[in-house]
């Protein structure tokens, strides 16, 4: 790999050193109206002004523009890494080495905009030899390189640099289809992102919910994380708060853990609690990873227990909360992060 200078230029070998960054033999102060006290000592000691805080440069040269101080390893090996992880870990590189690009961007740049960390942490992740660039260990700062043609790993996990991706939860309300159109008029998720769609987005939803079924529900244009979340081979957990009719015996979890046989096979109940129980009624949340249509009404139907009233609170990682109904609401990068370890992306 060729090594970068802080302008992001190649460096060549056996150049000559500046004459700012070496010291005056005379020992005489040059002749500066503007030197202070501490400056003409310095040059009493033999030392120029440019070598003295000669720190982050090469061979004592002082660079131009802003000065700053070289970026601390020590700081960068501990420092939290809050990178997104990439939709595609294993993608095939196809140049050679890290891929200088002196029309590019620094590389410190890119982590930054990908939420890596600041510009400087990303300096100090790159300065404690914690970034790869196709598969080549980065050291230098200010390499530049083309971003939609090489590949950023931090800590050997690859980072989003695609700004178009979107990721977002819906608290889908009552009655609502989980379509992006609906050809009899009804409500449906497109009508929340119309803006979005109008606007260029490509969103799809995750999954469904009934009309009649409320809650948690994740739009994407990311296809390949939306694809893994609906596989029942990843066994993503989702979980629902129902109140149902009856009051539900205290058997009733060992007896959805082990197993409950439907018309399209068997289907287990991964956590089971009963919230509350009066009037007729029970509260009670369920957990399960299976994706069959209106699984939990079917289920819960099966063991004596109809559903009154049904609501998804969680997939995965991620959770409702207090968000709205019909409101949006962007993922968290460590939500996202999350959902791609989830599904081993």
């Amino acid at each position: 790999m060729a090594s970068a200078s802080r302008d992001g230029r190649p460096d060549k070998k056996g150049r000559k050193a500046g004459s700012s960054g070496q010291a005056r033999t005379s020992g005489q102060p040059a002749r500066n109206p503007g030197q202070t006290p501490s400056t003409k000592k310095q040059h009493r000691k033999g030392a120029s002004p440019e070598s003295a805080r000669g720190a982050g440069t090469r061979g004592g040269s002082a660079t131009r523009g802003t000065r700053r101080s070289t970026p601390d390893v020590q700081s960068g090996k501990v420092r939290l890494n809050n990178a997104r992880p990439a939709r595609h870990q294993n993608a095939k590189i196809d140049a050679d080495g890290a891929g200088y690009d002196p029309e590019g961007v620094r590389l410190q740049k890119l982590l930054a905009q990908a939420g890596v960390a600041s510009r400087r942490g990303a300096e100090e992740l790159i300065a404690a030899g914690r970034v790869d660039v196709n598969g080549e260990i980065v050291t230098e700062q200010g390499m530049r390189v083309d971003p939609d043609s090489v590949v950023i790993r931090v800590d050997g996990a690859r980072v989003i640099i695609d700004e178009s991706l979107q990721y977002l939860a819906l608290n889908k309300p009552k009655g609502w289809q989980s379509t992006m159109a609906d050809d009899q008029g009804r409500p449906c998720v497109g009508d929340i992102v119309a803006e979005r769609v109008m606007a260029g987005q490509r969103l799809f939803h995750v999954g469904r919910l009934d009309a009649d079924t409320e809650g948690l529900l994740l739009l994407t244009n990311d296809g390949e994380l939306a694809h893994r979340l609906m596989h029942p081979s990843f066994e993503v957990p989702k979980t629902y708060l129902a109140t149902v009719r009856g009051e539900v015996a205290r058997g009733l979890g060992r007896t959805l853990r082990e197993g409950v046989e439907l018309d399209d096979g068997p289907v287990t109940v991964d956590r089971f609690t009963i919230m509350e129980s009066q009037n007729g009624q029970s509260l009670v949340r369920l957990t399960l990873h299976e994706g069959r249509k209106r699984v939990v009404r079917r289920l819960m139907d099966e063991v004596g227990h109809p559903v009154i009233r049904l609501v998804r609170t969680q997939v995965g990682a991620v959770h409702l909360g207090e968000q709205r109904p019909g409101s949006l609401r962007v993922l968290g990068n460590d939500e996202v992060g999350a959902l791609y370890k989830a599904v081993g992306m």
